[in-house]
């Protein structure tokens, strides 16, 4: 049934596509107070499964949108992914640990229930709109603003005011040609089928990549009972021939004894892409997801890197379109989010090659080398502590720039569970909260400032927190009604302030870490802070009534 209410006529943004990078994005922006329109031309979500792979990042953004609980039933965490030869010996084991951002690095899940989570969410969020059947048919610049023309499907047409537009509408993004930018790359000649079954036939918690020259396949585990398959196809085996139920049945028997009983759910078969965008910004326009990138399936990695665009992405709108920064900010989303997605696109285009030959003397020179390589007890660790995996780590963007290599400048801050006056073992997100946090450790930041400083950080609506060792918790000795006492309960913060020369923090909604600096310069950097926010200017400090000393040579972080 089509909305009571009509389609806005103006909004902050327009977002194109009801996808997880679509409804995160628009999560996100709606809890900031912004307004949004998410267009679907599709009548509902997609109902079939396509990502099994949430990281450790994707579930702090989930726990950041307030989503985390409700999603977690469809999720199975801390999943082991075995490597294995033709003969079934394990060439190599990816089990991390719990990671320092507070949740699993390796998850399966089922993406249609998760999504579904993701649009519930918007139903709390005032600001926002979600509209099936509504296309976006074109938009033009027009003084200051986007005019998005947009279709629902009684065929009436709408004309939307906007600031910006993103194009969350996937690998084939009309938004994105509309752009008129390259999606650079390659379309890999291989395909693959992929069968979701119900009633688990294998029944084991976790998942499986088959280095089976013979036909390479995967095996994952998946929530409530599903098991994914997938197989390589070979030339000669037509995607009509492959999705009928008897083939898919006869690939499955050398797996599943009894495989004509299976119950399966449905069969698809898809190609692997490597392709990114030239830009994912042009004016008031901007692509995330699988319409600035797409990459293969080997590390599950497609899902994640469209939730760490809509995470880097929407703190940023949400700045500009209040005000409080100018829109030159944008161009830091490209500038952080291309290279960690090429890196990826990279990591998974080489962990299929390790995977998918189909020459035994090959695959055996393969499984020869992967045997020495886990007999070194530090490689074994690598690899199974996922050390590989290329972590976010900025170094020109949103961030003061100059950061010595070992600074955490531009890198994800960690997430312990801390203790709070009131209670224990919480999530320190949940503590500090969504937006910008400055951080001290065993200082009361609020003394550290200056009135300048301290008129900045109100302007951006920076929460002021101080980190403590747990025994000083209760310790009212220079409680500040503006700062909040945060206790270290495991003694992880302390652990990562012992590691670095810096004691205070600036982290970003996306809990990257802006600038950081020693106690002393806490004012200067916030103010560098400001200039690579290209936060607006705020009124000038009212003059002190006692002498203000000369700054020292200390007193500015270069810009």
């Amino acid at each position: 049934m089509a909305p009571a209410n009509p389609v806005p006529d103006a909004v902050d943004v327009v977002i194109v596509g009801a996808g997880p990078v679509g409804l995160t994005t628009a999560n996100l922006l709606g809890q900031y107070g912004v307004s949004v329109l998410v267009a679907e031309a599709r009548d509902d979500l997609i109902d079939y499964p396509r990502g099994v792979g949430m990281d450790d990042e994707t579930l702090r953004t989930f726990q950041t949108i307030g989503l985390a609980d409700s999603i977690l039933p469809h999720v199975v965490t801390n999943q082991l992914l075995r490597i294995v030869s033709a003969s079934g010996r394990v060439l190599a084991e990816l089990a991390p640990p719990q990671a320092e951002f507070g949740w699993p690095r390796r998850n399966g899940f089922i993406q249609p229930l998760v999504d579904r989570e993701l649009r519930q969410g918007l139903a709390g969020r005032d600001t926002v709109d979600l509209r099936f059947s509504t296309e976006v048919t074109e938009w033009e610049e027009k003084d200051g603003h986007l005019l998005v023309s947009a279709r629902t499907g009684d065929g009436t047409a709408h004309q939307i005011r906007a600031q910006y537009l993103v194009g969350a509408d996937g690998g084939r993004s009309a938004t994105r040609h509309a752009m008129d930018v390259s999606f650079d790359g390659q379309s890999h000649s291989t395909r693959w089928l992929v069968a979701d079954l119900n009633n688990d036939p294998l029944g084991h918690p976790n998942s499986y990549l088959g280095a089976d020259p013979r036909r390479p396949y995967v095996s994952i585990a998946l929530p409530h009972g599903i098991r994914r398959f997938e197989f390589m196809l070979f030339p000669g085996e037509s995607d009509d021939e492959a999705e009928k139920p008897d083939f898919v049945r006869k690939l499955m028997s050398t797996l599943v004894p009894g495989a004509e009983s299976v119950d399966m759910i449905r069969a698809r078969v898809y190609t692997h892409h490597s392709r990114i965008a030239s830009a994912f910004r042009r004016g008031r326009v901007l692509i995330a997801g699988d319409a600035a990138h797409l990459m293969p399936v080997w590390q599950g990695q497609g899902f994640n890197s469209g939730v760490r665009d809509a995470s880097n992405l929407a703190w940023k709108l949400a700045l500009v379109v209040r005000g409080a920064a100018s829109p030159d900010l944008l161009d830091t989303y490209d500038a952080e989010r291309r290279d960690h997605a090429l890196a990826m696109i990279n990591l998974s285009t080489l962990f299929g090659r390790f995977i998918s030959p189909t020459s035994k003397t090959v695959a055996r020179l393969r499984d020869g080398a992967a045997i020495a390589l886990g007999a070194v007890p530090s490689l074994k660790a690598y690899v199974a502590g996922m050390k590989f995996k290329p972590m976010p780590k900025y170094t020109s963007g949103a961030i003061v720039p100059g950061a010595a290599p070992d600074s955490p400048v531009g890198k994800l801050f960690i997430q312990p569970a801390v203790a709070t006056r009131d209670s224990g073992g919480v999530l320190l997100d949940e503590v500090t909260g969504d937006w910008f946090t400055l951080a001290a450790w065993n200082n009361n930041p609020a003394a550290l400032l200056d009135d300048d400083a301290r008129a900045r950080l109100s302007a951006l609506g920076v929460k002021l927190a101080e980190f403590r060792p747990l025994s000083q918790l209760h310790w009212d000795g220079h409680d500040h009604p503006d700062v909040t006492v945060i206790g270290d309960s495991t003694g992880a913060l302390k652990k990562f302030f012992d590691a670095h020369p810096e004691s205070v923090l600036l982290l970003r909604p996306d809990r990257v870490v802006a600038a950081a600096c020693p106690a002393y310069r806490t004012s200067a950097m916030v103010r560098a802070a400001c200039r690579a926010l290209h936060a607006a200017d705020v009124p000038a400090a009212p003059a002190a009534t006692a002498p203000v000393p000369a700054p020292g040579p200390t007193e500015e972080i270069p810009a």
